[in-house]
Order: C-alpha cells, then structure tokens, then sequence
C-alpha cells in the first residue's frame, strides 16, 4: 500500500512539472495514439500493451490503439519506431529482445538502441517459464534432460523467434545441461504456443505472460521458472537454480519508449501516466497473474535498466558463442 501511495504521488508530481511546457505546445494528445508491439497478437508483449492502452485511453479520454507489427523477434517494429517522428502520437513496447538481445547478435542492426529511441517507463520484468506439453512423459527438468540426450538434435523446444528472449533461455540451457536440442522459431509466442498445444514441438522457454493462460486451463505444464526466485505467481513451481543449474537467470521485460529526441514534456507525462496505471489495484492484479514484476519508476530508471541488460546479454552472446542469421 505505502508503495502504491509513492508511486501515485511521483507520477502526479511528474506529470505537474512536464505541465507547463505542454500547455505551450498545444493539448497532447490531440488525437489517437499507437502503441506498437513486435509480435503478433497472443503474446506476453501483446497482452501487456493492450492493459496499459485500454487505461491510458480512459486517462487521456483518446484512443490509444495497439498495433501489430510482427516479424524478427520484435526486430521489424523497432527498425520501424526507429524511423517514426518524435512527436509522440506512437509508441514502442520495448522488449528484452529488440533492446537487449538484439545488438548483440546482429551486427548489422539498422538502429542503434540509445540514438534512437528513447525510453519512458519499464512496464515489468518476467520470468520465462519451461513449460511442456501437457501429454508429455517427460515432465521435470531431469526427464527432460535424459530424452535429451537419449536423443540428440530431435528433441523440439520453438522460441518466438531467432534471437528471442525465448531462444537465449534454451541455450543457456543446453549450455549448462550439455545436451543438444531442436530450436523451432516462430513469428511470436501466440503461433508458438498453438503449436505447442497440438503437439507440433515438446517445450519452450515462454514468457509468464503469454503462458499463464495456458498454465490455468491446463493445455500445458509449468516444469521451472527462470528468475533467481520464485514468481509469487508461480509459488509451487522450482526455479532452474534450485533444479542445480547455479546461476541460470533469463527473464523477459517490456517497457514503453518512444522515437529518439522525443520531447522531455511529453516523456514526463507519459512516464507519470504509466506510472499512476501500474499502481492501479486491478492492473496490480494482472501484473501479478502473468508474473510481471518490478515495472514503473522514471525515464531515467529505465534506460539504466535498458544500458544493463545490453552489457548483461553481450557477455552471455560472446561466451556462448551463440548466432543467429541476420
């Protein structure tokens, strides 16, 4: 409760400050806004974005509409917010992969993270989830490690993507196990788990977000969950550190930001907004189911966040040696 009082009372003393420069520059916003998200409709980024869109609608008393723009791990939308103008009538769901993975592994990259966007307000920070079909034998990490190995390359385990937060999970997990397994990308976590519902692959390492639904209506099975400690989400399920694999931390995390050299009066009420829908009890309730933890706070906070994570998974890409084609 306490923090939720000093998360409104920031976010109504930022929104007071950006006041004045706004009123100069006009009523924002004047009309509709987008928020884009890098994966296809199903997906945790896509689910997160809708929550935040449908609140800042009722806030801004103007349509705030997500849109979808799939393809590349959430590469495609980025390489597209890149080029928008910074005159805040669209937004970018910014994900671990096309913020923090991606500069990474592919060097030819046609936007560089701190010119070009600028970040506004961490939504949440989740862990992934190794989930496996329901109808499976193989039910628990060392099950699955043993098929593994009892069958190298054929075991199937998609990702939402080459370069995925999803895809970094698997090999860091076949890295530890040394085993070898079958990496299946797709355009996005809702075709993945569609597939992985029906059989067509046997595991992944999904985000809380997207696979929560599919956990609680039991289509498949929470096997560990990937943060250093357990989702108060997912209190029964063991984390991949407590199954023995020291030091296996891979999460996911969505953010908000917009083109590079967005004005500072719009990031300010944007981030006090955001801020104010994250403390809201309902949102709190649907952060909490899909696992989302630790989102809010300034600008500022986030493009550290941001900066911290792309030095985090550089080491993580070099020491694996881990490619994907670009």
């Amino acid at each position: 409760m306490r923090r939720r009082t000093l998360v409104q009372a920031g976010a109504a003393a930022a929104a007071t400050l950006g006041l004045p420069t706004l009123r100069a520059q006009g009523a924002w916003p004047s009309g509709p806004v987008r928020i884009i998200v890098g994966f296809p409709p199903g997906g945790g980024t896509d689910a997160l974005a809708r929550v935040v869109a449908a609140k800042l609608t009722e806030l801004w008393k103007q349509q705030v509409i997500v849109e979808n723009k799939a393809g590349a791990a959430g590469v495609l939308a980025a390489e597209y917010m890149a080029q928008q103008p910074a005159d805040g009538s669209q937004f970018l769901m910014a994900h671990i992969n096309s913020h923090a993975l991606a500069p990474s592994l592919q060097p030819k990259l046609r936007y560089n993270v701190e010119r070009d966007f600028t970040p506004v307000c961490l939504v949440g920070v989740t862990p992934c989830l190794l989930i496996g079909n329901a109808q499976l034998k193989a039910q628990t990490v060392p099950e699955i490690v043993a098929a593994c190995k009892a069958e190298p390359g054929k075991v199937a385990f998609g990702s939402a993507g080459p370069g995925s937060a999803q895809h970094l999970a698997l090999e860091l997990f076949k890295l530890q196990a040394k085993v070898d397994a079958l990496h299946v990308p797709y355009k996005g976590s809702g075709p993945l788990l569609i597939d992985l519902i029906g059989g067509q692959i046997q595991y992944c390492f999904e985000t809380m977000t997207a696979a929560t639904p599919h956990v609680k209506n039991g289509k498949v099975k929470a096997i560990a969950q990937t943060r250093a400690k357990r989702s108060k989400a997912y209190p029964d399920v063991p984390t991949m550190q407590e199954l023995g694999f020291a030091g296996f931390e891979a999460t996911t995390w969505y953010g908000l930001a917009g083109p590079g050299k967005l004005p500072p009066a719009i990031v300010q009420k944007v981030n006090a907004d955001v801020n104010a829908v994250l403390a809201m009890p309902d949102v709190q309730e649907k952060l909490q189911t899909y696992g989302a933890e630790d989102g809010g706070g300034t600008a500022e906070r986030f493009s550290n966040f941001i900066r911290s994570e792309i030095a985090l998974w550089g080491r993580v890409v070099k020491e694996g040696n881990v490619k994907v084609d670009s």
